[in-house]
């Protein structure tokens, strides 16, 4: 498995943004196709966003929650990506995973089934 490490997690007002980087080990982020998800206590882990190993303009998937708020963002120089997220809301608060080893396709976000390498997650809480 592909090890993948995810940071930038913390207490955010409602309202406010975070950035949520993913940094890979031992293998160049942007040649992958790669996902984020979520997880709330109680719900299933549902996917928030894919983004396609080419990087080509709309080939990026954000799940309808989330769309219009969170923005994929690509950092080449020191191989990350990055999720940012705005106007967040308390119902976007979970424990966030970067996931590769997978395929983005079609109009929607993959369900976890489709990614195999995951990175441990890291807590969002969004709360006043």
């Amino acid at each position: 498995q592909l090890q993948v490490a995810e940071s930038g997690g913390g207490l955010v007002q409602p309202g406010g943004s975070l950035r949520l980087s993913c940094e890979s080990s031992g293998f160049i982020l942007q040649y992958y196709d790669m996902a984020w998800f979520r997880e709330a206590p109680g719900k299933e882990r549902e996917g928030v966003s894919c983004t396609n190993r080419d990087d080509t303009d709309g080939k990026t998937v954000y799940s309808d929650s989330v769309k219009g708020r969170f923005t994929i963002v690509r950092d080449v120089v020191k191989n990350r990506i990055h999720l940012q997220m705005n106007s967040l809301k308390p119902e976007d608060s979970g424990t966030y995973y970067c996931a590769v080893e997978g395929f983005c396709s079609g109009a929607r976000v993959p369900g976890t089934s489709s990614f195999s390498s995951w990175g441990r997650g890291i807590q969002v809480t969004v709360s006043s």
